[in-house]
C-alpha cells in the first residue's frame, strides 16, 4: 500500500474509532439488525464526501468561518440532548427493549437519523474536513489523494464492521435488562457529549 494511503488509513481509524454519538447509533441499530446496510452506506458515503472536501481545501474555508461552526455546534447540542433523553426514557420501558430484528421505524426515518448524527456533529467537520484535510495536504498534490483513499477505506471498514459485526454481541443483549443498560449508557453518553459540546 502507498505510504500516504497507509498514513490516511491509520489517521482515519484513530479519529473514527473514538466513542461518539454516531458510533453509538450505528451500534444500536446493528444490534437491532434494523436498516444496517442503509446506515453503513450513509455514514461511509458521508465520510467520503467530507474527506474529499477537506483534501480539496474546503477545510481552510471552514476553519475561518467561525459562525458556521458555532451554528452547527448548537444544533448538535440540541440534537444530542434530545436523543440522549429519549434513549434514557426508552430504558424505562422494559418490554420495548427486547432484542429483535424488527424496527417500527421506516427505513427513511432511520436514514434521516443517520444523516443527522453525521452532518449535525461539529466534530465531523473539525476532524474529517479540517484535520484530515490539513494532514492530507502535507503529503503534496498527488500524495494527498492517496491519503484520502486510505482515510476513506478506514471509514468503510469501521462502519461496516461496527454495523454488521454488532450482531455478534446480540446474545449478550438477549434480555430486556441488557437493553435497558445499553440505552442508559447511550443516553448518558449523548448527554455528556452535548454538555461537552456546549462548553467547548
Amino acid at each position: 500500500m502507498n505510504d500516504a494511503a497507509l498514513d490516511g488509513l491509520l489517521t482515519g481509524l484513530s479519529l473514527i474509532v473514538a466513542i461518539g454519538a454516531q458510533n453509538a447509533f450505528v451500534l444500536r441499530q446493528g444490534l437491532r439488525r434494523a436498516g444496517v446496510g442503509a446506515i453503513v452506506a450513509v455514514c461511509t458515503l458521508s465520510d467520503f464526501v467530507l474527506i474529499a472536501a477537506g483534501v480539496s481545501g474546503i477545510g481552510a474555508v471552514v476553519q475561518h468561518a467561525g459562525w458556521a461552526l458555532v451554528l452547527v455546534r448548537w444544533i448538535g447540542v440540541a440534537f444530542l440532548t434530545c436523543y440522549g433523553l429519549s434513549s434514557a426514557w426508552r430504558a424505562r420501558r422494559r418490554s420495548a427493549l427486547i432484542a429483535a430484528p424488527e424496527d417500527s421505524r421506516t427505513r427513511g426515518a432511520v436514514v434521516r437519523q443517520a444523516l443527522a448524527f453525521t452532518w449535525l456533529n461539529p466534530h465531523v467537520y473539525l476532524d474529517t474536513v479540517v484535520l484530515l484535510g490539513s494532514v492530507a495536504n502535507a503529503h503534496g498534490p498527488s500524495g494527498r489523494w492517496w491519503f484520502a483513499v486510505g482515510a476513506g477505506t478506514a471509514s468503510a471498514l469501521w462502519f461496516t464492521g461496527l454495523g454488521f459485526g454488532a450482531r455478534l454481541a446480540a446474545p449478550l443483549l438477549a434480555t430486556a435488562r441488557a437493553w435497558q443498560v445499553l440505552d442508559v449508557l447511550i443516553g448518558v453518553t449523548m448527554v455528556l457529549l452535548a454538555v461537552k459540546l456546549a462548553l467547548a
